[in-house]
C-alpha cells in the first residue's frame, strides 16, 4: 500500500446528490440492492441450481462458519443445501453448494458489509474517494473518512493485465463506451488510470480470469456510482486479486 496523499480539495456531501438520484436507504450506506446479484435482467431464481456436490470446497470452514453451521470443515447434506441457497441467493452459478472460490468472495463481500465502522483498509481523506481493496475484490466510497456507498462486489485485472494501485483520479467519464481494444461494452465508465475505468459488466461479478485492468461491477452498482461520482474524485488501489 502506497502512502496517504494529502490533496486540497473542497469536500461534497454526496448525501444529498444520493438522495436526489432516489438512492439513499434507512441504514444510511448505499449500495446495489440484494435482487440485482445475478446482473440485470436475470434474477438468481432463473439461474437454479444444479445438483447438490457433497465434495468438501477449500473454503468449506470458512463458509460454515459465515452460514453458521457446524465448523468442521466437512461438506455434509445439510451444508450442501445451505451453500447452495447462498450460491442462488448471490447468482454463483454453477449453484451447486460447493464451498469455491467464487463463494468465498461472496462470503468476504457479505462479511466485510456487517463489519462495525466500514469495511477498513482505506485511507483518510478529506474529500470523496472511491475505495478499491483487491485482496477482498470489494469496492466502497468513503467521504471524509465516513461509508457513504456501501461494499460491493468488484473484479479487477487478471494477471498479465494488473488493475494499477496508488491514488489515482477519475479523469474521464463515457455513460456508453465501447472498447475498441477488447470489442466490448463498458457501460457507465468512469476512468481513473489511462485505459482502466470502473465500469458494468454483463458477466458472472465472481467468476475468473479477471478483466483487463479495469475494474468491473454489476450492472446497478455501476450505475448508482455514475450518479454519485464527477471528474476529480479520487480512487484508491491496494492489495492483489488471486484466483484458481
Amino acid at each position: 500500500m502506497t502512502g496517504r496523499r494529502v490533496r486540497a480539495r473542497t469536500a461534497r456531501p454526496l448525501w444529498g446528490l444520493i438522495a436526489a438520484a432516489g438512492l439513499l436507504i434507512p441504514a444510511g450506506i448505499v449500495g446495489a440492492p440484494a435482487a440485482h446479484a445475478a446482473g440485470p435482467g436475470v434474477t438468481a431464481g432463473e439461474r437454479g441450481a444444479a445438483p447438490c456436490s457433497l465434495s468438501t470446497g477449500p473454503y468449506q470452514e470458512e463458509t460454515e462458519r459465515h452460514l453458521g453451521l457446524t465448523v468442521d470443515g466437512v461438506q455434509s447434506a445439510t451444508d450442501c443445501a445451505a451453500i447452495q441457497a447462498f450460491q442462488v441467493k448471490h447468482g454463483i452459478n454453477p449453484a451447486q453448494g460447493y464451498a469455491g472460490l467464487y463463494t468465498y468472495r461472496a462470503v468476504v463481500w457479505e462479511e466485510a458489509l456487517a463489519r462495525p465502522g466500514g469495511p477498513g483498509g482505506c485511507p483518510a481523506t478529506s474529500g470523496v474517494v472511491v475505495c478499491i481493496d483487491m485482496d477482498r475484490q470489494i469496492l466502497w466510497v468513503e467521504e471524509a473518512g465516513a461509508v457513504v456507498f456501501r461494499p460491493v462486489p468488484a473484479r479487477t485485472g487478471m494477471p498479465g493485465y494488473p488493475t494499477r494501485t496508488g491514488w489515482h483520479e477519475i479523469f474521464d467519464r463515457e455513460k456508453e463506451f465501447w472498447s475498441t481494444l477488447y470489442d466490448g461494452p463498458m457501460p457507465f465508465a468512469q476512468f481513473f488510470d489511462r485505459g482502466q475505468a470502473l465500469h458494468a459488466s454483463y458477466r458472472d461479478i465472481w467468476e475468473d480470469p479477471g478483466s483487463h485492468g479495469c475494474v468491473n461491477l454489476r450492472y446497478e452498482d455501476a450505475k448508482t456510482l455514475w450518479n454519485i461520482l464527477r471528474l476529480g474524485d479520487e480512487v484508491y488501489v491496494w492489495g492483489r486479486r488471486t484466483g484458481d
